[in-house]
């Protein structure tokens, strides 16, 4: 399973944004610093994604507004590009459960669970194997996404370890979500903590917009399926 879903919630504005690059502030400020499709941190070059793209005639009147927005990284961005998206045929995090649709491994990898996940996979280039880098010493480089997955699944190993060596040790479980946050990559952290309902409460409260979503069960944290679409956004609810 895995791709955070989040709720964006209702815009800011009244009216459509003359300028999307304005929305950038609040889409971040309800999303978090995070891509929204491969879900590493970019604190910097984080830019408004048009679900549905500007760069196609029959979406241009969506350009500036709020509910096609999300948030992208240059890598996600340049994979999808001005692809044809079509909501009935694809999962999309603000409206749809894409933690339960998705399967994240320690090699990095994601798997989709059902063809509309696959989808997803395909038009932002998240389903791409891995590219070796290595620096003049030899050693890899984690560079591109399946790498840098397989990084941030090391360290959330590492903390589960001493988190299970010290369970009741709450400031410890408290540093590990603030490395979660400072990291990114929220479904690699809640499936690297399967098993452990307050640290899965934690993580789904400290990345914006998820707990609105109402994808995870309030008690147990397990995926709500179909997800509820609290901001009623049209071919939600698919998953």
């Amino acid at each position: 399973m895995n791709m955070r879903p989040v709720q964006r919630g209702a815009s800011p504005r009244t009216t459509d944004f003359a300028q999307y690059s304005d929305a950038k502030a609040d889409l971040v400020s309800h999303l978090g610093p995070y891509c929204s499709y491969c879900e590493r941190r970019i604190p910097t070059n984080l830019a408004v994604e048009h679900i549905q793209p500007k760069g196609l005639p029959a979406y241009l009147p969506l350009a500036g507004r709020w509910d096609n927005f999300l948030l992208g990284c240059v890598n996600c961005n340049s994979s999808k590009l001005n692809k044809d998206v079509v909501l009935t045929d694809v999962l999309l995090p603000d409206r749809d459960n894409t933690f339960a649709a998705l399967t994240y491994s320690a090699d990095g990898t994601i798997a989709a669970d059902e063809p509309m996940a696959a989808r997803l996979l395909s038009l932002v280039g998240l389903d791409k194997p891995i590219s070796l880098v290595l620096d003049t010493n030899g050693k890899q480089v984690a560079l591109d996404r399946v790498a840098q997955r397989m990084e941030v699944w090391g360290k959330a190993e590492s903390a589960k370890m001493d988190i299970d060596a010290q369970p009741d040790h709450r400031v410890l479980r408290q540093y590990v979500v603030h490395l979660a946050q400072a990291e990114g990559f929220f479904s690699i952290w809640m499936t690297v903590f399967a098993n452990d309902i307050d640290m899965r409460q934690r993580l789904i409260d400290a990345f914006p917009g998820v707990r609105g979503s109402g994808c995870f069960d309030p008690i147990t944290t397990q995926p709500v399926r179909p997800a509820p679409n609290p901001d009623q956004l049209p071919h939600g609810g698919k998953y």
